[in-house]
């Protein structure tokens, strides 16, 4: 057939035979057939289109019939066929304005079986031949659904956003609607990403709408005031202001707080009163030492509310609503519960600086903080000692077959690893237990070592110490945790234990002109000596009490804000500085034990 012969130069799929249909003239056989295709009757339509070509190749509206035949393929699902009349017509009528149109149709094939890389591939090519908005609009939409099937929602909201730059009604109402549904699958950390990118102002409209939203859900609160309150400046017409609108004000209600009230969650009875209360200590210290400091008459005074965590994981979430309610600024502790009470602060946008050993307690959110002494910590100084100052590379363990030690262990295997150390041997024992030959005559079989690191308490160790002779295990360094700081260690094995190190937050009685202050006022105020518990929660106090205190904090956001900011504040307990996750460091004393006392290492 004529059909077959004109397409002869490209290969096709065999296209079916078709009759010829007689037509008086020109005109009249195009008129039959724009009918036949505008009531769907694709077959008779291209029968007569097919006529029309092998009678008329040259004829004016011979690119036009090629369009509709290859529109006609599409529909029936013979993509390979459309797409090679489309490639027919560019060759055979490379000025026709229907070239362009063609290319991009081209892609529609490719898209309609699935290849979506070649539509990708291909848009390069075929950009450069398009001039019209509605043919730039119809490829970059094209481009945001290849992107689509193939993973990528970014891409895709991308060129659907270029597209609808171009596009007019209808289309854009339909390129809209993708773009909602897609930037629907983004993260937002890609719609921030996208917000710097893209032109088109529904587009942008959108992707702040959501955003904000995105925001509110990760408790990014101020982020989300921030875009959302931008949102409805700029868009005043969208859809989702008044919903927008309400969500704003509840944000400013829970917003609103007390700049100079800090709260304190801490287990004040139950089996754990006696650490709350030497918390508590320390912060009224501090709180003691922020009014006396007051001279201008017009900086504001610090308050606090007090509330018992009783060590209830249900109490602790109830007195952080009570907190909340009261609109204090943050909230210090607590030392137990302290997970669920980090969770319900972060729900309400208040920082929280957790008095905690529980790990990973500052991945709950950005508004959880941590200030306290960690078995992370101890054993970064032990071994950063170990290797770097006394030149030790071989590593021996004991550690009781419980959480507790179990931490330690892994800590310190991993620590020593990341330094070039090894692990000549790790044991562990009932800690119930009080005769330790089994796994001691393990230890004194493994390859030499240069230390012994024993993570446990210090009547555990007590017992355990002089039983290393009766295996000749001597002549090592003995490490410990900050449990050792205890004279009940120096008394059960005191000549054995000499020149055993361990670390520790805070030492009554270290140089620091900080720590003796500290230490001075304590005893001046409740009469006695405090303890590392104390320091640390007085350190929390202070840092905070400055905060609050500061005009240029306006919000909890700025104090959570500020927190991270901390660098090296000189405490009781040291330097302190927050990173980014909320989590403290410090730089721990090293305390060896002489005689029945200790005293500090330089490291």
């Amino acid at each position: 057939m004529i059909f077959l012969f004109l397409y002869a130069c490209i290969p096709v799929e065999k296209i079916p035979d078709v009759s010829v249909v007689k037509a008086d003239s020109e005109n009249e056989l195009l008129s039959k057939a724009e009918r036949l295709f505008q009531q769907n009757s694709y077959s008779e339509a291209l029968k007569l289109y097919d006529e029309y070509i092998s009678k008329y190749p040259r004829g004016a509206s011979a690119p036009d019939v090629l369009m509709k035949e290859g529109i006609i393929y599409t529909s029936t699902g013979k993509h390979r066929i459309a797409r090679n009349v489309y490639k027919y017509l560019i060759a055979h009528y490379p000025d026709s304005l229907q070239v362009p149109d063609a290319r991009i149709e081209i892609l529609g094939t490719f898209y309609n079986e699935g290849q979506y890389k070649e539509v990708i591939g291909q848009a390069d090519e075929v950009v450069k031949y398009i001039r019209s908005d509605p043919q730039i609009s119809r490829l970059y939409s094209l481009l945001g659904d290849a992107y689509l099937a193939v993973g990528s929602p970014v891409n895709s909201v991308y060129f659907y956003s270029k597209a609808n730059e171009r596009s007019k009604l209808p289309e854009r109402n339909t390129v809209g609607k993708k773009i909602k549904d897609t930037i629907g699958k983004l993260s937002s950390e890609d719609m921030k990403l996208l917000l710097d990118r893209v032109e088109d102002n529904q587009t942008r409209g959108e992707l702040m709408y959501c955003l904000g939203n995105a925001w509110l859900k990760e408790n990014r609160r101020e982020d989300a005031f921030r875009i959302l309150s931008e949102f409805i400046g700029k868009f005043p017409d969208h859809e989702n202001v008044s919903q927008v609108k309400q969500s704003l004000s509840e944000f400013q209600k829970i917003s609103e707080y007390n700049r100079c009230t800090v709260g304190c969650l801490l287990p004040l009875t139950g089996s754990y009163k006696i650490y709350g209360n030497k918390a508590l200590r320390g912060i009224e210290l501090a709180l003691s030492e922020a009014m006396d400091s007051v001279q201008n008459p017009g900086q504001p005074a610090v308050n606090i509310i007090v509330k018992d965590s009783a060590s209830d994981p249900n109490q602790a979430v109830r007195a952080i609503g009570e907190l909340a309610n009261e609109k204090v600024a943050a909230v210090i502790g607590p030392i137990i519960t302290a997970e669920v009470a980090g969770k319900e602060a972060q729900q309400n946008g208040i920082p929280i600086v957790t008095l905690t050993q529980k790990e990973k307690i500052t991945d709950i959110g950005d508004y959880v903080f941590r200030n306290f002494l960690t078995p992370k910590m101890q054993v970064e100084a032990i071994v950063l000692y170990a290797v770097k100052t006394l030149g030790m590379h071989s590593f021996a363990i004991l550690y009781p077959n419980e959480k507790y030690g179990e931490t330690f262990m892994r800590l310190f295997c991993e620590e020593v690893a990341s330094l070039g150390g090894t692990i000549a041997g790790a044991e562990y024992y009932n800690p119930n237990d009080t005769d330790f030959r089994g796994p001691i005559r393990k230890i004194a079989n493994s390859p030499a070592f240069d230390a012994l690191f024993i993570p446990d308490a210090p009547n555990k160790a007590g017992l355990i110490i002089p039983q290393l002779a009766l295996y000749n295990i001597s002549g090592v360094q003995l490490f410990g945790t900050n449990l050792w700081h205890s004279d009940e260690l120096a008394r059960m094995a005191h000549k054995l234990v000499q020149g055993a190190v361990f670390p520790d937050v805070f030492f009554a009685e270290s140089s620091s002109p900080e720590v003796q202050l500290f230490v001075r006022n304590f005893q001046k105020t409740f009469g006695e000596t405090p303890g590392f518990i104390e320091a640390v929660a007085y350190d929390t106090a202070v840092m905070l009490f400055q905060m609050v205190r500061r005009p240029d904090i306006r919000d909890r956001s700025s104090l959570k804000n500020e927190l991270m900011r901390v660098r090296d504040f000189r405490g009781a307990t040291g330097l302190t500085s927050f990173d980014s996750s909320g989590e403290a460091h410090k730089r721990l004393n090293l305390l060896r034990i002489r005689g029945r006392g200790f005293e500090e290492l330089s490291y």
